[in-house]
């Protein structure tokens, strides 16, 4: 009998586990970035779990790819995960220039289009609008486009203005 109650119990964990998935009721996955230049990023869903890493930049890109009550579940550009307190994420949209490679930024969203700036890897700006293959993002003060493939924070296939 007791064995038969652990069984369903053990079956309905899946379930309870999902129900609880999506608390804020926004898309999972999402990009938000970083609120904070300390931001505490744990190996579980609360402070009873210990610290893991701190990230101290502020403006990061990352994406929520679950939640628990107040916690969110992050993944970085580099692919790690963890969990931080939902105060310690913003909902503005950055984007940071992914690869090896210096990107340029350009007046229009072609490729031929006259250079204005280069952001070197790692360089977050604040995305303004994205169309199939370029974004417009401001950097220092300065806006232009880049190619949305050199970009992490943005999806593929997400078009706004």
């Amino acid at each position: 009998m007791m064995r038969a109650v652990f069984l369903i119990l053990f079956l309905m964990l899946p379930s309870v586990a999902h129900a609880a998935a999506n608390t804020s009721g926004l898309p999972i996955p999402r990009f938000v970035s970083l609120k904070s230049d300390e931001v505490n990023v744990r190996t579980g869903p609360g402070t009873r779990y210990p610290i893991a890493w701190v990230y101290h930049r502020a403006g990061m890109p990352v994406e929520i790819i679950e939640e628990y009550d107040y916690w969110r579940k992050i993944r970085d550009a580099e692919g790690t995960t963890g969990w931080v307190h939902k105060n310690m994420l913003a909902g503005a949209r950055n984007a940071m220039i992914k690869g090896k490679d210096a990107r340029v930024l350009r007046i229009d969203p072609e490729a031929k289009a006259k250079p204005m700036l280069k952001a070197e890897p790692m360089v977050i700006g604040r995305l303004l609008e994205c169309q199939p293959d370029w974004c417009r993002v401001q950097v220092s003060g300065r806006k232009g486009w880049v190619e949305k493939k050199y970009l992490w924070g943005v999806y593929a296939q997400e078009v706004f203005d």
